[in-house]
């Protein structure tokens, strides 16, 4: 990602978020959080201390992953793989993964935080080879979220 990719990559989360929360988190809740994570002071924090990958379609960005540094013992975070809806399900998602396995250099293990009823989400890390390691209650802005932690050992 680079700086002038912001606005498009902010696009994609939001419109990621709202489509697979939908039902599952309050929009207000949703929409707090967006404005909490992805505003342009933290975008800009993401691009300098994190690695974001961007999938572009006829120019426009319709996907994108964040990890972050490689940790000790090899260890990373994907914070988020997110896509446009009408990507979904073509690939793109997967091509985001195999980029961040082939671009984090000693990357031995990439553990993620899903919401249990992220039934999209769940499917895709179960599909590329995730386990889970732990599920826990997390307080999302006073909304209780149903979190299951996975790793994929690489």
């Amino acid at each position: 990602m680079q700086r002038e990719d912001i606005r498009q990559v902010q696009h994609v989360a939001k419109t990621s978020w709202n489509s697979t929360y939908q039902g599952i988190i309050p929009l207000e809740i949703q929409e707090s959080f967006l404005k909490t994570a992805y505003n342009n002071e933290m975008m800009q924090k993401r691009l300098e201390h994190s690695l974001i990958w961007v999938s572009e379609v006829n120019g426009e960005i319709v996907g994108f992953a964040n990890f972050s540094a490689i940790k000790e013992e090899g260890k990373t975070e994907l914070a988020a793989i997110y896509l446009n809806p009408e990507y979904q399900g073509k690939g793109i998602g997967t091509a985001l993964l195999d980029e961040g396995i082939k671009q984090l250099d000693g990357v031995k293990e990439i553990y993620i935080n899903v919401e249990k009823e992220n039934n999209i989400g769940t499917r895709f890390y179960n599909a590329k080879g995730f386990k889970i390691v732990s599920e826990f209650d997390d307080d999302f802005d006073g909304h209780i979220l149903k979190t299951v932690r996975m790793v994929l050992k690489v």
